[in-house]
């Protein structure tokens, strides 16, 4: 019986008795009837199964979701081994007392968000064979707002029970977001939030790791520095994991296991699509892969070949294609100063665009994709300077030849003052090893004119050195809307070769 029929027949019922009360029927035979029928009813529903017909009974069940393991995150081997190994305390309960070791209360998985510190917690309560309990730490004021310390009480013994009923000697409770309700106590939060806090860090106190069930909290993180002191000292959150963004290898076996399930052409190169994703999360990975599946289907493919990924690569960081059509005018000074960005790249860093395109695409007119050469996580002054080079790449380019600027140079100077705000905290500039908060604004402002100044002026003669590279460039740009990075070097190239004058 569908929810609707039960709302009628739950109305029904009392207008009928009402009408045979007042026509002088007397009702308690009908209700005695009506009670054996649905007694009957309900016996031949659980019987069959919920009132499922023959076909649908005899149909072959659904097999149940495989356990999610170690084996299937990938990118994360480094995290993965810590987090086994804080995970043996489970595992070998005997070796434990023979070294007369403490358990372990609490891991902390920290990282930027889609790098798989969920799948982990979920993998750890696979590998330690634990009852899983989770929660996000929105739910326990959002959800439950007055009653957030109740909630961290119920949610210990929700695991105790389980792990129990399951016959299982461990359970795990992972808390999302823990910042949430785990932030420091300065006085400014309310107070829900401290006595939710505070109930946590009781549980865990109480937890005692030699009785059965064991308990093991796992929580995550994107804002360590917000925690409170007090979660964090040894004794609570014993371990923290740091789960970063995957490097070039990390991201091959994360596009690798997504693609199992996937028909890529013969050919397709998964390490060049990993060499053009720096900084993407696992999580952007399966979405490119996924992405990637969909543009195949659209244009009725068999398999998904390059051009599908490279497509799914500009999708995921800069969103969908648009409908907007802009003037033949505005598409020029586009595309001048998509190639004002790639002329100065492929200068600075040779090998660097993989493609200049025109076509509209999220909230860009267009775009540069670049092809970075390695992982790097440290930055010297002139790789610095060369990336704002390419940032304001784009407005010099305007104003060669337009003589001024657009405001499609907006993002372009937030990322150039972002930068020159890592070189003046890093040390980099003439002012020396100095703390940018001390300085006033007269003198940052001073030393980032400079900066822009000199770098803006290298840029313009670089442009201007190149001219006849936008004149060759803008007619293919316009009439095909793409050009690789192999054919706008071979311009780039042939213009370079030619003698001056």
């Amino acid at each position: 019986m569908s929810k609707y029929g039960k709302e009628i027949a739950i109305g029904f019922l009392p207008v009928l008795l009402a009408f045979l009360v007042f026509i002088g029927v007397n009702p308690i035979p009908v209700l005695l009837v009506g009670v054996i029928g649905g007694s009957l009813f309900l016996m031949t529903r659980m019987r069959t199964g919920g009132g499922l017909g023959m076909g649908e009974r005899n149909k072959p069940k659904a097999k149940l979701p495989t356990f999610l393991t170690f084996d299937h995150i990938g990118g994360q081997d480094r995290a993965k081994k810590e987090l086994i190994e804080a995970l043996d305390f489970l595992v070998k309960p005997e070796q434990i007392q023979k070294f007369g070791i403490r358990p372990l209360k609490g891991i902390l998985l920290m990282g930027p968000p889609g790098t798989g510190k969920t799948l982990m917690a979920k993998a750890a309560a696979h590998y330690t064979d634990s009852v899983f309990v989770g929660a996000s730490g929105s739910e326990f004021v959002e959800m439950y707002v007055g009653v957030g310390a109740s909630r961290v009480r119920d949610m210990f013994k929700e695991a105790r029970q389980k792990a129990i009923k399951e016959n299982k000697q461990n359970a795990i409770i992972f808390i999302d977001e823990i910042d949430v309700v785990g932030g420091k106590r300065d006085g400014g939060q309310q107070k829900e939030y401290d006595q939710t806090l505070n109930q946590l860090l009781t549980e865990m106190d109480g937890l005692h790791t030699s009785e059965t069930p064991r308990i093991l909290i796992m929580a995550a993180t994107n804002r360590k520095d917000m925690l409170d002191s007090a979660l964090l000292r040894p004794g609570r959150f014993d371990r923290h994991i740091q789960v970063d963004l995957p490097d070039a290898k990390g991201r091959l076996s994360i596009l690798e296991l997504h693609a199992r399930n996937k028909p890529l052409a013969e050919g397709v190169s998964l390490q060049k699509i990993a060499d053009q994703t720096f900084g993407f999360s696992g999580a952007q990975l399966e979405s490119l892969m996924n992405e990637a599946a969909i543009y195949a289907m659209r244009e009725g493919r068999e398999t998904i070949d390059e051009s599908q990924l490279l497509q799914a690569i500009d999708k995921v960081m800069m969103g969908e294609k648009t409908d907007r059509e802009a003037a033949a005018e505005e598409r020029e000074r586009v595309a001048i100063h998509e190639l004002g960005h790639a002329i100065v790249a492929e200068t600075v860093r040779p090998g660097s665009v993989s493609q200049v395109a025109l076509s509209p695409r999220g909230q860009a007119l267009g775009y540069v994709r670049h092809n970075p050469p390695s992982d790097k996580y440290l930055y010297t002054k002139a790789y610095l300077e060369d990336q704002i080079m390419v940032a304001i790449g784009g407005s010099a380019a305007e104003e060669l030849f337009y003589g001024e600027r657009s405001t499609g140079s907006r993002n372009d100077f937030e990322q150039a003052l972002g930068l020159v705000r890592t070189m003046i905290d890093s040390g980099l500039t003439d002012l020396g090893i100095v703390d940018s908060q001390m300085l006033t604004k007269e003198e940052y402002n001073k030393a980032n004119g400079e900066i822009l100044d000199a770098l803006t002026k290298r840029t313009r003669e670089l442009l201007a050195a190149r001219r006849e590279v936008f004149e060759q460039s803008l007619d293919i740009l316009k009439r095909e809307e793409t050009l690789s990075g192999d054919r706008f070097r071979d311009l780039l190239h042939s213009v370079e070769l030619q003698p001056a004058g």
